[in-house]
């Protein structure tokens, strides 16, 4: 249907917009919801290409994805994440403290399969177009990757978490790998029993969703955006959900 502005009209129907949002404000980083049911290859075989069709800089596409399902090699990761999780718990004490060691960070070894997704730094070669003034760019497409299998995933009804509380340098030793390889994402991925209505670490009360009007500025850092109807916009939205 066309626009009544006369403008093309690209937009997708309603309910697909809507299956979009819907996927974005549903995901989860899931650690314990984990089912032992296979994730079937057809559909495997989706998220990873929802993945490899991530925007990157130069079209470099800087990644790759390790399936992990050896229990050897999950046991070993895992043992890396109990060694960075004992630090880290470190750093809290008290009432914070005993929070952070009841909080389930990881589903390494409950999850049916773990998948790394890596940076290959020297994809592209030594000068890659548009990457010349930030290097990271490479690390940010990586993310992006990320975050288009996330949301595919949510969408077939599969939970992943990503497990940040690692040594970068010893999974890339277990992992076996190259020099200029970077194990940018390490994630669990299942089916699950339920998404929870809240992201865990909300409901657990470490910390809560902070208010999108206050993070939002107008043409310096500080300055206030004279936006009234986008702040109403906002500020009826923040009420619905």
């Amino acid at each position: 249907m066309a626009d009544p502005t006369g403008r093309p009209d690209h937009a997708f129907p309603e309910a697909q917009r809507e299956g979009l949002y819907r996927a974005i404000f549903e995901r989860r980083d899931v650690r314990a919801q984990f089912r032992p049911d296979p994730i079937p290859p057809e559909v495997l075989a989706r998220l990873l290409e929802a993945a490899h069709h991530a925007p990157s800089v130069g079209f470099m596409q800087p990644w790759d994805f390790l399936l992990i399902d050896d229990r050897a090699v999950r046991e070993r990761v895992h043992a890396i994440f109990e060694r960075e999780n004992a630090k880290a718990a470190e750093a809290h004490s008290g009432e914070r403290g005993a929070l952070y060691r009841r909080l389930k960070l990881e589903g390494i070894l409950e999850s049916p399969l773990n998948l790394c997704i890596t940076c290959d730094r020297s994809r592209g070669g030594e000068h890659v177009l548009g990457r010349q003034s930030i290097v990271e760019m490479d690390l940010f497409s990586t993310c992006l990757a990320v975050q288009n299998l996330w949301l595919a995933a949510r969408a077939e009804g599969i939970g992943v978490g990503w497990v940040s509380i690692l040594d970068q340098f010893d999974l890339a030793g277990v992992l076996g790998l190259p020099e200029n390889v970077y194990p940018l994402a390490y994630l669990c991925l299942g089916y699950v029993d339920e998404f929870l209505d809240r992201p865990e670490l909300a409901r657990a009360g470490w910390r809560q969703r902070l208010p999108l009007a206050e993070r939002v500025h107008g043409n310096g850092w500080g300055e206030a955006a004279d936006a009234p109807a986008l702040f109403e916009a906002l500020s009826a939205r923040e009420g619905e959900r």
